[in-house]
């Protein structure tokens, strides 16, 4: 059974940082690209950043500059580095792992809460 378990969220002060981490238990991790979405009340969910197994990123605009994503594929862990947050960075934050290649597969972890407030 697949699972991935996101962890790091919490309250932090608008300028502050946060690291998120999800651990994947997911067989040929490394050809699955990786990616973190968030959703906030009201809104649909959207991608934050995403990472392929080649190492290529793509980040969202709002997000560029201030967020890293990185993966160990050693430790079947993706990271999210959340620098200079912002109220608007408020969201529940998701993991996915989405594979193109047969089996064509597309997992969510449950999400971890990230609240920017002063």
């Amino acid at each position: 059974q697949v699972q991935l378990v996101e962890s790091g969220g919490g309250l932090v002060q608008p300028g502050g940082s946060l690291r998120l981490s999800c651990a994947a238990s997911l067989s040929a991790f490394s050809i699955y690209t990786m990616g973190w979405y968030r959703q906030a009340p009201g809104k649909q969910r959207e991608l934050v950043a995403a990472i392929t197994h080649g190492g290529n990123r793509n980040y969202a605009d709002s997000v560029k500059g201030r967020f890293t994503i990185s993966r160990d594929n050693a430790k079947n862990t993706v990271s999210l580095q959340m620098n200079n947050l912002k109220p608007e960075d408020t969201a529940v934050y998701y993991c996915n792992a989405a594979r193109s290649t047969r089996p064509v597969s597309d997992y969510w972890g449950q999400g971890t809460q990230v609240t920017v407030s002063s």
